[in-house]
């Protein structure tokens, strides 16, 4: 199972990690709450750094630049594919099409800078009030919600592709045992409050839901991309979420 571990923290991370590999990459999913909540301390601290020079909007802005470094872009090259598939393809071989290509589209660009505003916004509105545990909340479940598009829909791509190896084979024992870790672990990190809990968790829900049936109405179901996009939008509707709720609390 450690090299499970290994390869999780190599997909999602740029840690250098020794070891090698797992030989079925689904196994690695039962190990991406874990390395969720480590990049959300670390994002986290980071806030928690800016936040003590006085200064919110550098604070906001290292989480969402520290995020993106230490994922390398991922995800948010994933964003940027699927807004130019889903909105520049008429059918679903176009969509596919275009999510390959390397190069950013309109649609792509549009989806990335509205992302970064937003998510800076949220940002700058939690480390306002201190809420750096929601900030390392939404690095989890973002996460998590990647294990249950890759268990839930099956890969799209005909011909294979990076992702394959991680959707193939997942199923409702990567839901259950990830879904039971990610609660162990917000828990504590919201000081076990109920209300907390629910908020990030349905937030998180409905991010998945809405890439999920995004993905299935446009090309039948997930690829790398798409997970990768399915992250981004969950740090932003926890992060909102998290924000509104610290502000009527």
């Amino acid at each position: 199972m450690l090299s499970a571990l290994v390869t999780a923290m190599r997909t999602l991370t740029v840690l250098p990690v020794p070891g090698r590999d797992t030989d079925t990459f689904s196994r690695s999913l039962f190990w991406f709450p874990v390395v969720g909540l480590l990049l959300g301390l670390m994002q986290a601290a980071l806030g928690y750094f800016g936040h003590q020079f006085a200064w919110n909007e550098l604070a906001a802005a290292l989480v969402l630049l520290g995020g993106i470094a230490l994922s390398r872009g991922m995800h948010a090259d994933g964003l940027a594919d699927l807004a130019d598939g889903f909105w520049g393809g008429r059918t679903k071989e176009s969509a596919l099409r275009i999510m390959k290509d390397p190069n950013v589209g309109s649609f792509g660009s549009i989806a990335l800078s509205s992302m970064m505003l937003l998510k800076w916004i949220a940002l700058l509105k939690l480390v306002g009030y201190g809420a750096f545990e929601s900030i390392a909340a939404g690095v989890l479940l973002a996460r998590q919600v990647q294990v249950l598009l890759a268990s839930v829909l099956p890969y799209a791509r005909q011909e294979g592709g990076t992702a394959q190896a991680f959707v193939s084979g997942a199923g409702a024992m990567h839901i259950m045992v990830t879904s039971l870790l990610t609660i162990l672990f917000l828990v504590p990190l919201l000081h076990a409050s109920l209300s907390a809990l629910v908020v990030v968790i349905v937030a998180a829900l409905s991010a998945a839901f809405f890439i999920g049936v995004l993905s299935w109405r446009k090309i039948g179901g997930v690829t790398g991309d798409v997970l990768g996009a399915g992250s981004e939008v969950t740090e932003l509707f926890v992060w909102i979420a998290a924000a509104f709720y610290a502000a009527i609390k």
